[in-house]
C-alpha cells in the first residue's frame, strides 16, 4: 500500500474517482524539464532512454524520423543495434516508459511512443497505483521533439559519449543482457525440482497470504494474459510457507448493474470468470485467495444528481467535487453487502476479504474524519461508522461463504494510533489485523523517531499493535499481523533484502503474541524468498529459537559446509540494516539507487514518490539532519560490504544443487550494498554542490570542488558495479507497482552524467 501521510490529500483524488474524460489530463505547467545537458541535446536523450525499450518503429514514428535514422543516431553514443525490445515493456513496463520520458516529451508524443490514447492513459495516472504522484502531481512543459541532422557539435559530443562508454564499459557491452522480465518466465514455470513442501494441507486457521511479485495493480482481472498468479508462482509460494495470495479489486467492476446503479458492472462477468479460474488454479497448491476490499469508492458529483440521500462528505482535497457515497444510508450498506454476497456465491472458494475503511481513499465519511460535515453521520462517533461498514462487508461475504475470512485492517482507524474502542466494538465474525511495528519508537543516530509501517529494520511489534491485538482477543477474534518480510519502501529494488537476523527476529516476537496469522507483503514484496521460508518455520513451530530458524535457513539455503558462512554474512546485514535512518521511504534515491542523476545546479523540483528523487536532499531526509542520514546509509552499506565477504566464500563451497540459488542470492546482496552505498555519496555531492555556490574564498570553493570530484568519482565507480550484476540478473530494479525502476543502460547513462560533471566542475 502506497501510504503517503504527507501526500495523502493528492492521492486521494486519483484512486478514488472513475475514469476521467480524455480532455482531463492533468494540465501541462509552465515549470521547464530537468536538464539533459550530458547529451548533446533533447533528441539524443529520447533515443538513448528509448533504446531497446521501445521499437525502433515507434520511436521513428513519435520523433517524424526513418528508422535508419534513428538507429544511426543511437549507434553514433556506442548504443548496440538489433537489440530485441522486451514485448512485455508495453504492458507490465509502462510506468518505465512513462517515468524516463515524462521530461522529455510533450503528452502527444508520450501517448504516441506508449501507444495509447488520452483517455486511458487519464485512467492510468489515476488508477495505477498513484502513478501521477509518483510522477510528481506536475506534467513538465516539454517542446516537441522532432529529429534533424545533428550539428557538428552534436556530433562532436555524441562521439565523446561513444569513447567514454566504450573505454568504462568495454567487452561487457558485447555481452547480451539478461532480457528484462525473463524472471516472470522463470517463475511461470514449475520448477520440477521443488519438494513437497512440510504444510501439505492448508492452514485454514492460520493464513499467510503474499501479494503477487509482477501483478498488474490496477485491474489484474481484466486482462488473462497478465496471469497474476501463474503455476510456477504459486508452487514457490506454497514451498516457502505461503498459503493465500491477494488482488486489488473494485467492487463494482465485479458486481452486476443493478436497478439502482444501473452504471456499474461493465465487465464483470469476464472479471469473475478470470477469478474463479485462479482460485481454482491456487486450490491445487493449498492457496486460498483473498481480496482487498476499500469499499465503496468515491464518486463524482453528478453520479448524486438523482441520489440525493445518498451523498456522503466531499472529498476535502480534490479539484474537482467527489463525495462518498454515505454508508449512514442503509441503501449504501445493502449494495456493498448484496455486491459481495454475489461475487462470493458466484466464485466458490474464496478465501475472503481484507478491508482498509479509513484514510486511504474517501470510502465513508468517517474514513479522513470529517463526517461531521454530513448531515446523516454529523452526531455518529466515527468508530460506529468504521464498524458499521465492516460489519455490511461481512454480512455479504458470509451470506453466500460462511466459512470465508473477514479481515477489518485498522490501517487509520485513530488519528493519534490508538483505536481501541473501534477494534472493541468489532462483531465476533471479524478477524483483526494490524500493521506489526506501527509506533514502534526508535533512536538512529542520535534521532529519535517513530516507526509508521513498511520497516523491517525496526523490528516489531510495536505498542499500537500489541493493544489492538489484546482488544481484539480478549472479545475472541482472531488476529494477523501485518508485516513485509521481503522488501520495504526502505528499499524496493531489490526482491528481498537479505537481513535474515531481523526477520527471524520479528518472527519470534509475533510466535510470542499468540496470533492467528500473517498478511506477508503489501503491493511490493511478494518474491519467494528464503525469507519467507523463515516465516513459514515459525509456524510450524512456534517454540523456535531465532539461531535454531537461522541453522535451519542456512543448512536449506547453502548447505553444511557453507552455513556458518552464510549466517555470518546475514549478521552482519543485518546489523548495518537495523541502522536504516526512518526517513524520505517514498523520496529518498535509495530505490533508483545508483541510476538517480545528478545536477550541476539544483532542480526545484520536489521528490514524487518513489519514482523523481531529483535532488531534495531535505526532502529524502527529515527529520535527520543531512549528515546524519548520510552516516547511517554509510553504515547499513558497511554492514553490508562486510557481509559480501562471507557470503562470496559460502557461494563458493556449496554444493551443485545449491549453486543457482547462492548465485542469486548473491546478486541480490550486491545490488542491495551498491544502492545503499550510493545514498552517502549523493548526499554529499548536493551539500558540496550548494557549498561551492555559496562559497565566497578560493579555499572554500577548492575544498568544495575537490570533493564534487571525488564524490562523481565514487558515484561512477558504483553505477559501473551495479551494472553487471543487473545486466545478469532482471529482477534487479523491479518493483511490481513501480515497473523497473531503472534499466541496465540507465547506469551508463549514469556514467556519462558523472562525466559531464567532473569537467563542469573542473572549470
Amino acid at each position: 500500500m502506497s501510504l503517503l501521510r504527507c501526500l495523502l490529500p493528492l492521492i486521494v483524488v486519483f484512486l478514488a474517482c472513475p475514469a476521467l474524460p480524455a480532455s482531463e489530463l492533468p494540465a501541462v505547467s509552465s515549470k521547464a524539464p530537468v536538464p539533459v545537458h550530458h547529451f548533446p541535446d533533447t533528441l539524443h536523450a529520447v533515443v538513448w532512454r528509448n533504446w531497446g525499450l521501445v521499437p525502433v518503429e515507434i520511436l521513428s514514428d513519435v520523433l517524424e524520423a526513418t528508422p535508419e535514422q534513428i538507429t544511426a543516431l543511437a549507434a553514433s553514443m556506442g548504443l548496440p543495434d538489433n537489440v530485441d525490445v522486451p514485448r512485455q515493456m508495453a504492458t507490465r513496463g509502462y510506468i518505465t516508459l512513462v517515468r524516463r520520458n515524462w521530461h522529455l516529451l510533450p503528452y502527444e508524443q508520450l501517448l504516441k511512443l506508449l501507444q495509447i490514447d488520452e483517455k486511458e492513459f487519464a485512467h492510468r495516472l489515476r488508477e495505477d497505483d498513484f502513478l501521477l504522484i509518483k510522477l510528481g502531481n506536475l506534467k513538465p512543459n516539454c517542446p516537441k521533439v522532432v529529429y534533424h541532422s545533428p550539428a557538428p557539435a552534436a556530433q562532436a559530443r555524441a562521439a565523446e559519449i561513444k569513447s567514454l562508454v566504450e573505454t568504462k564499459f568495454g567487452k561487457q557491452l558485447s555481452l547480451p543482457p539478461e532480457p528484462r522480465f525473463a524472471f516472470i518466465q522463470e517463475l511461470s514455470q514449475v520448477d520440477p525440482t521443488l519438494t513437497a513442501p512440510a504444510i501439505v494441507q492448508n492452514d485454514d486457521e492460520h493464513p499467510r497470504f503474499i501479494y503477487s511479485y509482477f501483478a498488474m495493480f490496477g485491474d489484474p482481472l481484466s486482462d488473462p494474459s497478465l496471469d497474476p498468479f501463474p503455476a510456477g508462482l504459486l508452487a514457490r509460494l506454497q514451498q516457502r510457507g505461503v498459503n493465500g495470495v491477494w488482488l486489488h479489486v473494485v467492487l463494482r467492476d465485479l458486481s452486476p448493474p443493478s436497478k439502482q446503479f444501473p452504471e456499474f458492472g461493465e465487465g464483470h462477468q469476464e472479471r469473475l470468470k478470470n477469478l474463479a479460474q485462479l482460485v481454482q488454479r491456487a486450490k491445487k497448491y493449498n492457496i486460498d485467495v483473498y481480496l482487498y476490499m476499500n469499499e465503496p469508492r468515491a464518486m463524482p458529483e453528478s453520479f448524486f444528481e438523482h441520489r440525493p440521500n445518498l451523498k456522503g462528505v466531499p472529498d476535502p482535497s480534490s479539484p474537482v467535487p467527489y463525495f462518498a457515497m454515505c454508508t449512514s444510508s442503509p441503501e449504501v450498506r445493502a449494495w456493498v453487502s448484496d455486491s459481495l454476497a454475489y461475487v462470493f456465491d458466484r466464485v466458490p472458494g474464496l478465501g475472503g476479504v481484507f478491508t482498509i475503511t479509513a484514510s486511504e481513499n474517501l470510502t465513508n465519511c468517517s474514513s479522513k474524519f470529517t463526517h461531521d460535515k454530513c448531515p446523516r453521520c454529523q452526531n455518529r462517533d466515527a468508530s460506529d461508522i468504521l464498524v458499521e461498514i465492516n460489519t455490511a462487508i461481512a454480512q455479504g461475504v458470509h451470506r453466500s461463504a460462511p466459512e470465508a475470512k473477514v479481515i477489518a485492517w485498522d490501517w487509520g482507524w485513530a488519528r493519534h494510533g490508538d483505536a481501541s474502542d473501534t477494534v472493541a466494538k468489532l462483531p465476533e465474525d471479524i478477524w483483526l489485523m494490524s500493521v506489526s511495528e506501527w509506533k514502534l519508537p526508535i533512536e538512529r543516530g542520535g534521532v529519535k523517531a517513530t516507526i509508521g509501517e513498511y520497516s523491517i529494520s525496526a523490528v516489531g511489534p510495536g505498542p499500537r499493535a500489541l493493544k489492538h491485538w489484546q482488544v481484539a482477543q480478549s472479545k475472541g477474534l482472531p488476529t494477523l499481523a501485518k508485516v513485509q518480510f521481503n522488501v520495504t519502501w526502505e528499499m524496493a529494488a531489490v526482491p528481498y533484502v537479505p537481513v535474515m537476523n531481523l526477520i527471524a527476529q520479528h518472527n519470534a516476537n509475533l510466535a510470542s503474541a499468540k496470533l492467528d496469522g500473517q498478511m506477508l507483503s503489501w503491493s511490493l514484496g511478494g518474491y519467494p524468498s528464503p525469507n519467507l521460508e523463515l516465516a513459514k518455520y515459525f509456524a510450524e513451530d512456534s517454540e523456535l529459537t531465532v539461531d535454531q530458524a537461522l541453522d535451519k535457513l542456512a543448512q536449506s539455503t547453502y548447505g553444511e559446509a557453507s552455513a556458518a558462512n552464510a549466517k555470518a554474512a546475514w549478521k552482519h546485514f543485518s546489523e548495518g540494516y537495523a541502522e536504516y535512518p526512518y526517513a524520505g521511504m517514498y523520496t529518498g534515491p535509495q530505490h533508483i539507487g545508483p541510476a538517480n542523476l545528478l545536477y550541476a545546479e539544483p532542480t526545484g523540483y520536489s521528490p514524487g514518490m518513489v519514482c523523481f528523487p531529483y535532488d531534495n536532499l531535505k526532502r529524502w531526509s527529515a527529520p535527520f539532519p543531512p549528515e546524519v542520514y548520510a552516516s547511517q546509509f554509510q553504515k547499513i552499506a558497511d554492514g553490508f560490504a562486510e557481509g559480501l565477504t562471507y557470503l562470496e566464500a559460502a557461494a563458493k563451497s556449496v554444493p551443485a544443487d545449491k549453486k543457482q540459488f547462492a548465485e542469486d542470492d548473491l546478486s541480490v546482496a550486491k545490488a542491495s550494498h551498491l544502492h545503499f552505498q550510493t545514498v552517502p555519496q549523493q548526499v554529499r555531492f548536493i551539500l558540496a554542490r550548494d557549498r561551492l555556490a555559496a562559497a565566497q574564498g578560493l579555499e572554500e570553493k577548492a575544498a568544495a570542488r575537490q570533493e564534487i570530484q571525488e564524490t562523481l568519482a565514487q558515484e561512477m565507480k558504483t553505477a559501473m558495479g551495479l551494472y553487471p550484476v543487473v545486466a545478469n540478473d532482471s529482477r534487479i530494479g523491479y518493483e511490481a507497482s513501480n515497473h523497473y525502476f531503472y534499466v541496465p543502460h540507465d547506469l551508463i547513462e549514469k556514467v556519462i552524467n558523472c562525466d559531464y560533471l567532473q569537467r563542469h566542475f573542473a572549470k
